[in-house]
């Protein structure tokens, strides 16, 4: 499968609530960190998703390398805050210095990063856009490699995402001048390019389903490009298809089941078959339920990646396992 997002260096990753998109963030982004490649990933919602998921501290302020990949890749971590990114705007901007302390004093950042609307996400996104603005030697203008090959944002959920990209958008257009102005643009034409990306983490459920094909509608809309659709906890048949038209119609043979059962050794009564037959006629309307949500999924014309469901929950060896997944289906090259 190609991909449509092979220049990209922003992968911005959403789904709803409970689909699993840090998990799918950070195997993103240690499939990007292969040949050698130094990859960012951050964070704006301060659950320290990252920092769990790879086992290590929580995350401040500072950009901190949470993992390395068998080829020399590096994964940064770092999660936004917003409270932070106003006041590194205000030194750099308005060289307010030990003003801006004052300020976070009085609590007047607190009242930009809480109750100003927009003021929050702007200066989230405005963190990102800075460090991929950002040159290995730590500047952002002039020649030199950038200090990041890729970025990955564990962005906020489908219900939320458009709002928090579109909203530097309106915030160009509300200043008209100056640099909130110059800056709003700038993220707004960086969010819009080709080189952004949005990746949408869904369950073969009928809410997450419905909720990821009216956010891809969403942020078409919006002028912004979407990457993939990526399945998460995917679990295959435990039944042929033959087997499965038959637990469906509650068809199953009860004596060739109860004979299988007695030769493996387990104790066969009534109640134990009756029982598995039930799960065998759950398990495949569950199946029906899962090819007919796909089937939706596939109408929106995106590429779809799948995830395999890990049965012993997730850790730093199971991220690199689905990373793995993504890689060999062709995700990130």
């Amino acid at each position: 499968m190609t991909t449509d997002w092979r220049d990209a260096r922003l992968h911005i990753v959403t789904g709803k609530g409970g689909t699993g998109k840090t998990t799918v963030a950070a195997a993103l982004a240690v499939a990007l960190a292969t040949r050698s490649r130094r990859v960012l990933l951050s964070e704006v919602e301060g659950r320290q998703g990252i920092s769990q998921t790879f086992d290590v501290p929580p995350l401040g302020t500072e950009e901190t390398r949470v993992a390395k990949t068998i080829g020399g890749g590096e994964i940064v971590g770092l999660s936004v805050d917003a409270k932070a990114a106003l006041l590194e705007y205000l030194q750099l901007f308005y060289k307010l210095g030990r003003a801006g302390r004052l300020l976070e004093k009085f609590g007047a950042i607190d009242f930009a990063t809480t109750i100003a609307p927009g003021v929050r996400d702007v200066l989230l996104i405005g963190k990102i856009y800075e460090a991929g603005r950002r040159r290995k030697d730590g500047k952002h203008r002039g020649a030199g490699p950038a200090a990041y090959d890729a970025i990955v944002l564990d962005a906020p959920p489908t219900g939320r995402i458009v709002r928090f990209l579109s909203v530097n958008a309106e915030v160009a257009d509300l200043a008209r001048v100056g640099p909130i102005h110059s800056q709003a643009g700038s993220i707004t034409k960086m969010l819009e390019s080709e080189q952004t990306v949005v990746h949408v983490v869904t369950l073969l459920e009928e809410m997450p389903v419905q909720e990821t094909v009216e956010a891809v509608g969403e942020l078409r809309d919006k002028g912004l490009h979407v990457g993939a659709i990526i399945v998460n906890m995917v679990r295959p048949p435990y039944l042929d298809d033959a087997a499965l038209e038959q637990a469906r119609a509650g068809r199953l043979h009860k004596p060739s089941i109860s004979t299988q059962l007695k030769e493996a050794g387990v104790a066969v009564t009534a109640g134990l078959l009756d029982g598995l037959l039930d799960e065998a006629q759950d398990h495949a309307l569950r199946v029906d339920l899962e090819r007919e949500q796909l089937a939706v999924l596939e109408q929106t014309g995106l590429p779809i990646y799948s995830l395999p469901a890990l049965a012993d929950g997730i850790d730093s060896g199971e991220v690199r396992e689905l990373a793995d997944a993504l890689l060999g289906q062709g995700m990130a090259r």
